[in-house]
């Protein structure tokens, strides 16, 4: 298997919950974000919102910071931009788009 698919799946299986997208499209309006005001976002518990945070992280769609006593999250944009490459990559290879499949 390719490794480029291995990343897009780790990428996908991260981006798979409506939560983490709400964090994802939350952090990606900010530089930067404390724990409590993603918290404050989303109706949801916190330990809720560090298990979503911490499957983010895990994905390296997004980074941390302690800075006692709060943690600090944003996007990590390298990796954003890495996703956002091979998304655009895996969608534009499609026979589809030369008419092709079914229809």
């Amino acid at each position: 298997m390719n490794e480029n698919n291995e990343q897009i799946a780790r990428f996908a299986k991260a981006l798979g919950h409506p939560t983490r997208i709400a964090i994802l499209r939350f952090l990606a309006n900010r530089t930067t974000c404390y724990f409590g005001d993603i918290f404050d976002e989303l109706p949801i518990a916190k330990a809720t919102v560090s298990q979503h945070l911490k499957e983010l992280k895990d994905a390296g769609l997004i980074q941390g910071e302690i800075e006692a006593p709060k943690v600090k999250y944003c996007i990590n944009r390298e990796n954003w931009n890495v996703a956002k490459s091979l998304f655009a990559e895996f969608f534009d290879d499609c026979a589809c788009k030369k008419g092709g499949c079914c229809k």
